[in-house]
Protein backbone atom coordinates (compact mmCIF):
# COMPACT_ATOMS: atom_id res chain seq x y z
CA UNK A 1 0.00 0.00 0.00
CA UNK A 2 1.27 3.09 -1.10
CA UNK A 3 1.38 6.10 1.45
CA UNK A 4 -1.27 7.77 -0.01
CA UNK A 5 -3.96 5.12 0.24
CA UNK A 6 -2.75 4.87 3.26
CA UNK A 7 -3.13 8.36 4.33
CA UNK A 8 -6.61 8.15 2.03
CA UNK A 9 -7.52 5.20 3.97
CA UNK A 10 -7.07 6.68 7.46
CA UNK A 11 -8.81 9.99 6.07
CA UNK A 12 -5.97 11.57 8.57
CA UNK A 13 -3.86 10.91 11.77
CA UNK A 14 -6.11 13.39 13.50
CA UNK A 15 -9.42 11.90 13.01
CA UNK A 16 -8.56 8.74 13.24
CA UNK A 17 -11.34 7.83 15.77
CA UNK A 18 -13.98 8.32 12.48
CA UNK A 19 -13.14 4.74 11.20
CA UNK A 20 -16.35 4.68 8.90
CA UNK A 21 -16.67 6.81 5.84
CA UNK A 22 -20.37 7.60 6.74
CA UNK A 23 -19.73 8.67 10.37
CA UNK A 24 -17.28 11.36 8.55
CA UNK A 25 -18.98 12.40 5.79
CA UNK A 26 -21.93 13.15 8.45
CA UNK A 27 -19.60 14.95 10.54
CA UNK A 28 -18.18 17.06 7.81
CA UNK A 29 -21.96 17.86 6.91
CA UNK A 30 -22.52 18.97 10.69
CA UNK A 31 -19.32 21.30 10.62
CA UNK A 32 -20.30 22.62 7.33
CA UNK A 33 -23.42 23.73 8.83
CA UNK A 34 -22.22 24.74 12.05
CA UNK A 35 -19.04 27.10 10.60
CA UNK A 36 -22.03 28.46 8.37
CA UNK A 37 -24.30 29.59 11.30
CA UNK A 38 -22.16 29.92 14.65
CA UNK A 39 -18.32 30.63 13.73
CA UNK A 40 -17.37 31.27 16.80
CA UNK A 41 -18.89 27.65 18.27
CA UNK A 42 -17.14 25.81 15.39
CA UNK A 43 -14.00 27.81 15.70
CA UNK A 44 -13.86 26.83 19.70
CA UNK A 45 -14.89 22.78 18.27
CA UNK A 46 -12.32 23.04 16.36
CA UNK A 47 -9.91 24.27 18.57
CA UNK A 48 -10.63 21.37 21.15
CA UNK A 49 -10.17 18.64 18.34
CA UNK A 50 -7.28 20.08 16.98
CA UNK A 51 -5.36 20.46 20.27
CA UNK A 52 -6.19 16.95 21.22
CA UNK A 53 -4.00 14.43 19.84
CA UNK A 54 -5.72 10.80 18.82
CA UNK A 55 -4.53 7.67 20.94
CA UNK A 56 -4.16 4.96 18.68
CA UNK A 57 -3.56 1.92 20.47
CA UNK A 58 0.56 0.53 21.47
CA UNK A 59 0.91 -2.54 18.88
CA UNK A 60 2.28 -5.66 20.68
CA UNK A 61 6.10 -5.15 19.11
CA UNK A 62 5.93 -1.77 21.09
CA UNK A 63 4.61 -3.63 24.24
CA UNK A 64 7.55 -5.87 24.27
CA UNK A 65 10.12 -2.95 23.64
CA UNK A 66 8.64 -1.47 26.56
CA UNK A 67 8.76 -4.20 29.05
CA UNK A 68 12.48 -4.50 28.31
CA UNK A 69 13.02 -0.46 29.28
CA UNK A 70 13.66 1.39 32.50
CA UNK A 71 10.28 3.29 33.58
CA UNK A 72 10.28 6.60 35.14
CA UNK A 73 7.67 9.00 35.12
CA UNK A 74 8.07 13.08 35.02
CA UNK A 75 5.89 15.96 35.12
CA UNK A 76 5.70 18.59 32.53
CA UNK A 77 3.51 21.46 33.67
CA UNK A 78 1.10 19.70 36.38
CA UNK A 79 1.11 16.78 33.87
CA UNK A 80 2.35 13.00 34.16
CA UNK A 81 4.45 11.65 31.33
CA UNK A 82 6.22 8.62 30.70
CA UNK A 83 9.74 8.10 30.03
CA UNK A 84 11.78 4.83 28.98
CA UNK A 85 15.41 3.99 29.17
CA UNK A 86 17.67 1.44 27.52
CA UNK A 87 21.38 0.52 27.82
CA UNK A 88 24.07 2.67 29.43
CA UNK A 89 26.62 5.33 28.00
CA UNK A 90 26.27 8.45 26.20
CA UNK A 91 21.83 9.53 25.92
CA UNK A 92 19.90 9.80 22.29
CA UNK A 93 16.43 11.37 23.24
CA UNK A 94 13.80 10.18 20.33
CA UNK A 95 10.76 12.46 19.87
CA UNK A 96 7.51 11.53 18.62
CA UNK A 97 5.31 13.39 16.36
CA UNK A 98 1.49 14.93 16.71
CA UNK A 99 -0.45 11.84 17.62
CA UNK A 100 2.40 9.52 18.04
CA UNK A 101 4.48 7.60 20.57
CA UNK A 102 7.97 7.50 21.55
CA UNK A 103 8.25 3.83 20.67
CA UNK A 104 6.95 4.32 17.11
CA UNK A 105 10.87 5.36 16.97
CA UNK A 106 12.08 1.82 18.43
CA UNK A 107 13.67 0.50 15.31
CA UNK A 108 16.40 3.26 16.42
CA UNK A 109 17.08 1.49 20.08
CA UNK A 110 18.89 -1.22 19.66
CA UNK A 111 21.31 -0.27 16.83
CA UNK A 112 22.17 2.93 19.32
CA UNK A 113 22.63 0.89 22.12
CA UNK A 114 24.86 -1.52 20.27
CA UNK A 115 26.85 1.51 19.25
CA UNK A 116 27.84 2.14 23.20
CA UNK A 117 24.59 4.69 23.53
CA UNK A 118 21.78 4.87 26.33
CA UNK A 119 18.18 5.78 24.85
CA UNK A 120 15.34 7.42 25.99
CA UNK A 121 12.09 7.97 24.78
CA UNK A 122 8.53 9.48 25.85
CA UNK A 123 5.18 9.90 25.45
CA UNK A 124 4.26 14.01 25.33
CA UNK A 125 1.56 15.26 27.68
CA UNK A 126 -1.83 14.55 25.47
CA UNK A 127 -0.04 11.71 24.05
CA UNK A 128 0.19 7.55 24.50
CA UNK A 129 0.17 7.14 28.28
CA UNK A 130 0.79 10.18 29.12
CA UNK A 131 -2.03 12.05 30.76
CA UNK A 132 -5.46 12.91 28.61
CA UNK A 133 -6.11 16.52 27.27
CA UNK A 134 -5.60 19.10 24.98
CA UNK A 135 -2.11 19.91 24.42
CA UNK A 136 -0.15 22.75 22.68
CA UNK A 137 3.14 22.56 21.05
CA UNK A 138 4.53 24.91 23.48
CA UNK A 139 3.84 22.08 26.24
CA UNK A 140 5.55 19.61 23.83
CA UNK A 141 8.55 21.97 23.08
CA UNK A 142 8.97 21.84 27.56
CA UNK A 143 8.43 17.93 27.64
CA UNK A 144 11.49 17.68 25.17
CA UNK A 145 13.62 20.27 27.62
CA UNK A 146 12.27 18.08 30.95
CA UNK A 147 13.25 14.75 29.53
CA UNK A 148 16.88 16.23 27.95
CA UNK A 149 17.47 18.12 31.20
CA UNK A 150 17.07 14.74 33.28
CA UNK A 151 20.06 13.42 30.71
CA UNK A 152 22.31 16.27 30.82
CA UNK A 153 23.87 16.87 27.55
CA UNK A 154 22.60 14.63 25.22
CA UNK A 155 24.92 12.98 22.37
CA UNK A 156 22.03 12.38 19.79
CA UNK A 157 18.61 13.24 19.40
CA UNK A 158 16.06 11.68 16.57
CA UNK A 159 12.53 13.76 16.10
CA UNK A 160 9.76 12.21 13.75
CA UNK A 161 7.62 14.84 12.28
CA UNK A 162 6.11 17.72 14.31
CA UNK A 163 8.62 16.10 16.76
CA UNK A 164 11.03 17.19 14.81
CA UNK A 165 9.60 20.93 14.75
CA UNK A 166 9.28 20.50 18.78
CA UNK A 167 12.97 19.80 18.76
CA UNK A 168 14.42 22.45 16.95
CA UNK A 169 12.81 24.95 19.04
CA UNK A 170 14.24 23.35 22.08
CA UNK A 171 17.71 23.19 20.62
CA UNK A 172 17.42 26.70 19.94
CA UNK A 173 15.99 27.22 23.97
CA UNK A 174 18.93 25.51 25.02
CA UNK A 175 19.17 22.01 25.22
CA UNK A 176 22.48 20.95 24.03
CA UNK A 177 23.33 17.56 21.87
CA UNK A 178 25.81 16.82 19.74
CA UNK A 179 23.69 15.45 16.34
CA UNK A 180 20.01 15.54 15.39
CA UNK A 181 18.31 13.78 12.51
CA UNK A 182 14.71 14.98 11.71
CA UNK A 183 12.91 12.57 9.62
CA UNK A 184 9.90 13.68 7.67
CA UNK A 185 10.11 16.88 9.40
CA UNK A 186 7.59 20.36 8.83
CA UNK A 187 8.47 23.92 8.78
CA UNK A 188 5.52 24.82 10.63
CA UNK A 189 1.91 24.39 11.61
CA UNK A 190 0.53 26.18 9.08
CA UNK A 191 -0.04 22.70 6.65
CA UNK A 192 -1.34 20.81 9.43
CA UNK A 193 -4.12 23.52 10.35
CA UNK A 194 -5.31 23.43 6.47
CA UNK A 195 -5.47 19.73 6.32
CA UNK A 196 -7.36 19.29 9.59
CA UNK A 197 -9.89 21.76 8.80
CA UNK A 198 -10.33 20.33 5.42
CA UNK A 199 -10.57 17.32 6.31
CA UNK A 200 -13.74 17.52 8.92
CA UNK A 201 -15.36 20.15 6.97
CA UNK A 202 -14.67 23.43 8.61
CA UNK A 203 -14.46 26.62 6.50
CA UNK A 204 -11.88 28.75 5.63
CA UNK A 205 -12.99 31.29 8.07
CA UNK A 206 -13.01 28.89 11.14
CA UNK A 207 -10.02 28.02 10.53
CA UNK A 208 -8.14 31.50 10.57
CA UNK A 209 -10.57 32.23 13.89
CA UNK A 210 -9.32 28.48 15.36
CA UNK A 211 -5.96 29.58 14.56
CA UNK A 212 -6.14 33.31 16.20
CA UNK A 213 -7.86 31.56 19.63
CA UNK A 214 -5.09 29.08 19.97
CA UNK A 215 -2.10 31.79 19.08
CA UNK A 216 -4.14 33.55 22.08
CA UNK A 217 -3.96 30.53 24.15
CA UNK A 218 -0.63 29.63 23.72
CA UNK A 219 0.44 33.75 23.86
CA UNK A 220 3.15 33.45 20.25
CA UNK A 221 1.49 33.82 16.87
CA UNK A 222 2.08 30.92 14.51
CA UNK A 223 4.97 32.16 12.79
CA UNK A 224 6.83 31.74 16.13
CA UNK A 225 7.03 28.02 15.26
CA UNK A 226 8.98 28.03 11.79
CA UNK A 227 11.29 26.25 12.20
CA UNK A 228 13.17 27.67 8.92
CA UNK A 229 13.48 30.71 11.37
CA UNK A 230 15.58 29.23 13.87
CA UNK A 231 18.19 27.47 11.36
CA UNK A 232 20.19 30.41 11.26
CA UNK A 233 21.39 29.59 14.82
CA UNK A 234 22.50 26.32 13.26
CA UNK A 235 22.58 24.86 17.34
CA UNK A 236 23.37 21.39 16.24
CA UNK A 237 24.60 19.52 13.12
CA UNK A 238 21.78 17.99 11.28
CA UNK A 239 20.98 15.20 9.58
CA UNK A 240 17.08 15.97 7.22
CA UNK A 241 15.63 12.27 6.18
CA UNK A 242 12.48 12.94 4.08
CA UNK A 243 10.44 10.32 1.44
CA UNK A 244 9.40 11.94 -1.98
CA UNK A 245 6.10 10.26 -1.45
CA UNK A 246 5.70 11.54 2.26
CA UNK A 247 1.60 12.64 1.58
CA UNK A 248 1.15 14.24 5.32
CA UNK A 249 4.42 16.40 5.24
CA UNK A 250 5.56 17.61 1.63
CA UNK A 251 9.43 16.64 1.24
CA UNK A 252 9.83 20.08 -0.01
CA UNK A 253 10.05 21.50 4.03
CA UNK A 254 12.65 19.08 4.72
CA UNK A 255 14.63 20.27 1.89
CA UNK A 256 13.90 23.95 3.32
CA UNK A 257 15.06 23.04 6.33
CA UNK A 258 18.13 21.66 5.05
CA UNK A 259 18.99 24.80 2.64
CA UNK A 260 18.28 27.19 5.78
CA UNK A 261 20.04 25.20 8.54
CA UNK A 262 23.79 25.37 7.41
CA UNK A 263 25.80 22.78 7.57
CA UNK A 264 22.98 20.34 7.60
CA UNK A 265 22.72 17.47 5.39
CA UNK A 266 19.54 15.49 3.71
CA UNK A 267 19.05 11.58 2.60
CA UNK A 268 16.44 11.36 -0.06
CA UNK A 269 14.53 8.36 0.11
CA UNK A 270 11.63 6.74 -2.21
CA UNK A 271 8.88 4.67 -1.44
CA UNK A 272 8.18 4.89 2.62
CA UNK A 273 6.15 7.35 3.16
CA UNK A 274 5.65 9.33 6.73
CA UNK A 275 5.35 6.51 8.80
CA UNK A 276 7.27 3.27 7.28
CA UNK A 277 10.52 5.64 7.25
CA UNK A 278 10.78 4.85 10.32
CA UNK A 279 11.41 1.00 10.51
CA UNK A 280 13.75 1.39 7.09
CA UNK A 281 16.85 -0.44 7.77
CA UNK A 282 18.38 2.18 5.39
CA UNK A 283 17.41 4.97 7.21
CA UNK A 284 18.06 3.60 10.88
CA UNK A 285 21.88 3.05 9.69
CA UNK A 286 22.17 6.09 8.08
CA UNK A 287 20.35 8.21 11.98
CA UNK A 288 22.75 5.94 14.00
CA UNK A 289 26.22 6.71 11.89
CA UNK A 290 25.20 10.36 11.76
CA UNK A 291 25.27 10.63 15.43
CA UNK A 292 27.97 8.22 15.80
CA UNK A 293 30.63 10.33 13.68
CA UNK A 294 29.27 13.90 15.60
CA UNK A 295 29.63 12.48 18.55
CA UNK A 296 33.26 11.45 18.14
CA UNK A 297 33.76 14.66 16.20
CA UNK A 298 32.78 16.39 19.66
CA UNK A 299 34.71 14.41 21.46
CA UNK A 300 38.14 14.72 19.81
CA UNK A 301 37.46 18.39 19.69
CA UNK A 302 37.02 18.44 23.62
CA UNK A 303 40.42 16.01 24.14
CA UNK A 304 41.99 18.96 21.59
CA UNK A 305 41.00 22.23 23.40
CA UNK A 306 41.53 20.18 26.83
CA UNK A 307 45.16 19.35 25.90
CA UNK A 308 45.54 23.27 24.72
CA UNK A 309 44.31 24.39 27.87
CA UNK A 310 47.04 22.23 29.89
CA UNK A 311 49.98 22.54 28.16
CA UNK A 312 52.43 24.38 29.66
CA UNK A 313 54.26 27.25 28.14
CA UNK A 314 56.85 25.04 26.81
CA UNK A 315 54.92 22.68 25.38
CA UNK A 316 53.16 25.41 23.58
CA UNK A 317 55.90 26.82 21.59
CA UNK A 318 56.93 23.36 20.80
CA UNK A 319 54.11 22.87 19.77
CA UNK A 320 54.23 26.08 17.47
Amino acid sequence: MTDREFLTMEISTTVRSFREPASLRLLRAGHRALSAVARETAAARAERLFLTPPRPRRPAWEVELLARAEARPMRVGGRRIETWTWGTGPSVLLVHGWGGRGTQLGAFIAPLVAHGFSVVTFDAPGHGAADEGIVTIPEMIEAVHTVAASRGRLAGLVAHSAGALTAAHALHGGVGVDAAVFVGPPTDLYGAAARFTETLGFSRAVRERMRARIAARVGRPWSAFDVTALASTRPAPLLVVHDRGDAEVPWQQGMAITRAWRGAEMLMTDGLGHRRILRDSDVVAAAVAFVTARTAERGMAALTARAAREATPLETLLAG
